[in-house]
Order: structure tokens, then sequence, then C-alpha cells
């Protein structure tokens, strides 16, 4: 499999892309988990930490990386099976401002992160080569099903940066 080309995303999601440089993206996703768990721990003795007031919790920092990873898996799951209704866009705002995830403890919400996305690493692994190249839209932006999945190991990574740039 080759790696998404700017017409098979918006411009937004080449952040996310760009972050995944490795060739083999299905190895790179598996090999990520360890790497995530390991830093996503580091801060088990202060989850609610915020870098800023106003800023997301450790712990809302990987409730939104799961509910990304599962709203682009939903848009790869629809594309890959040559759905061609347009899928609606998400909020993220919206979405934070009625999740609870500061009442869950750390170690439940990196558990369900790691769960959906091995969901997400099977599903893939699945694929035909043809089902990866499959557009759809969403959020009025155009899509492939590898952009998607290329889409969500540059999210986790990217929110990753951020962790370790700001929340330390």
């Amino acid at each position: 499999m080759t790696r998404p080309q700017p017409t098979e995303y918006a411009s937004f999601y080449a952040r996310y892309i760009d972050l995944v440089p490795e060739d083999d993206l299905l190895s790179a996703m598996r090999q990520q988990g360890a790497v995530t768990a390991e830093q996503i721990l580091r801060f088990a003795g202060n989850p609610g930490v915020r870098y800023a007031p106003d800023k997301w919790s450790v712990k809302q920092v990987i409730g939104h990386m799961t509910d990304t990873e599962r709203v682009f898996g939903q848009r790869a799951l629809f594309f890959a099976r040559n759905d061609t209704a347009e899928l609606p866009p998400f909020e993220q705002d919206d979405w934070m401002a009625v999740s609870d995830f500061d009442a869950c403890s750390l170690e439940s919400l990196l558990a369900e992160f790691q769960a959906v996305r091995w969901s997400h690493e099977l599903f893939l692994r699945h694929l035909t080569l043809p089902a990866w190249e499959r557009r759809g839209t969403a959020g009025g932006n155009p899509f492939t099903v590898r952009a998607l999945a290329y889409s969500m190991l540059g999210h986790e990574r990217a929110h990753l940066q951020v962790l370790q740039e700001r929340y330390r």
C-alpha cells in the first residue's frame, strides 16, 4: 500500500498524515501501542493536569483520542463498504462539553483507546486493495480509506507530542 496523496484528504489532515513516515502503516499502528501506553502512563500520578486552565486534562486528551479514533474508523468502514452517504462532521469541543472523562481512571481510558485501535487494526488488515482506495465525504471533506487510516495514527502521534511538549 502506498501513502495517501494530497487529493485523498482535506489539507487540514496533512498535519496528521505527515506524522506517519513509515511504509508499513499496520505495523506502525501495532508498534505505536507500547509507545502510547508508556507516554500516557507517565501521567498516572497526575492525570487531571492541564497545561492551562482552559485546556483539556490528560484524561480528556486520551478520551478525545478515542472519540476521534472511533469517528475515523466509522468513516473508513462506510467508505470501504462503498457507502455513498455523506457523513457528518464532529465538533470536538462540543463532544468534550458533554463527556466526563475526568471521572474515569487513566488506565481505563487507555484500555478503551487500545481496544478501539485493536478493532481498527483488525478491520484494516482485512481490507482489499480496492477498499483502501475507496472514497467518501465526511464533514464536507473528501477522504480515502487509506487517508483515514493514516490520519488515525497521525492524530494519535500529534496528541502525544502535545502531551510531551506542554504537559511536562
